[in-house]
């Protein structure tokens, strides 16, 4: 972290070099380098203790690591400005069962020091995007799980964070929910918000994170944009009718090659030409049956790099 980088509004949101994390004997993290840029989403993904929590702690004070050094939003790790800063989402979370949802958000903005004056619109605003609108009067203990979940990320919500920690944020919720998630994260990072998303659902990194890293055995074995780590992108390409002049030179333009008899895999095409391509065969008189992307999903990366399969891991 060079010292040229002065201006802690410059710096990235996380920094992390070298830090190490000892319990006794246990080596719980080793190692750790990591920086997240500001206004992305970072996925921070590995198995049950992989250091993940640990990491968390970590950044946001709650424990000391043993030996590194980093910075959050430019500041000290532990630092208490830095941390008004920031919205967290625990895994594990319980709020008092006689309070309502706008009460315990009232609390939290009354902790990170929010006037008493604008708390009521910050609280109608968060209920509004979390889904919770119309539940003003009913305690948490009738909430649903999906509710509480809800509630829980209005809590990390409040007062528009510049950094949000979310760990397992669509762990309790419905496909709707999720779907509901994705679009706060998105909406926070078009906000100029940075996300750190901790989640065992790999679908749901896969659909909104810029970057990621695994961790595993307390040190990260892979990191990189989604697209380095899911390697390289192909497409096949099967035909019910192929002419043999104009969609014969397309598809040689791009170094097809043949695998069937009226199948063609595309190995050397970037991702966002694949549309032109088909619009062209279609309409040079090709007749197209099925378009397949021909990647293996983030779940499956994730198995091969934990399991020690992939010694040229992005990032490593």
């Amino acid at each position: 972290m060079s010292a040229a980088r002065g201006n802690p509004e410059r710096r990235p949101a996380i920094e992390t070099r070298d830090v190490a994390k000892h319990y006794g004997s246990v080596l719980a993290l080793r190692d750790l380098s990591l920086t997240v840029e500001r206004g992305e989403i970072f996925g921070f993904l590995g198995p049950n203790g992989a250091g993940k929590t640990t990491s968390v702690k970590i950044l946001l004070g709650l424990t000391r690591a043993s030996s590194g050094r980093g910075a959050i939003l430019g500041r000290p790790l532990g630092d208490i400005e830095a941390r008004r800063r920031i919205g967290y989402l625990p895994e594990l979370f319980r709020y008092q069962d006689w309070l309502t949802a706008p009460e315990v958000l009232d609390f939290h903005a009354a902790l990170l020091g929010l006037p008493a004056r604008t708390r009521k619109a910050e609280i109608a605003r968060v209920m509004q995007v979390v889904g919770l609108a119309g539940r003003e009067r009913d305690k948490v203990g009738t909430f649903s799980k999906g509710m509480q979940q809800r509630l829980g990320l209005g809590v990390a919500l409040v007062g528009e964070p510049e950094l949000l920690l979310l760990d397992e944020p669509t762990s309790a919720l419905d496909p709707v929910g999720r779907a509901d998630v994705r679009e706060i994260v998105r909406d926070a990072r078009e906000r100029g918000a940075t996300v750190f998303l901790n989640s065992h659902l790999l679908t749901e990194v896969e659909a909104v994170c810029d970057r990621l890293a695994i961790l595993d055995k307390g040190r990260i074995v892979a990191s990189g944009t989604m697209g380095e780590i899911l390697g390289a992108f192909e497409v096949r390409i099967t035909f019910a009718e192929i002419p043999l002049d104009g969609a014969w030179d397309a598809l040689h333009a791009h170094a097809a090659e043949r695998v069937g008899e009226r199948t063609f895999l595309l190995r050397s095409i970037a991702e966002a030409a694949v549309p032109d391509l088909i619009a062209t065969l279609v309409e040079r008189g090709a007749r197209v049956a099925a378009v397949e992307p021909v990647r293996g999903s983030l779940e499956e990366r994730f198995l091969t790099v934990i399991g020690g399969g992939d010694a040229d891991a992005a990032g490593r």
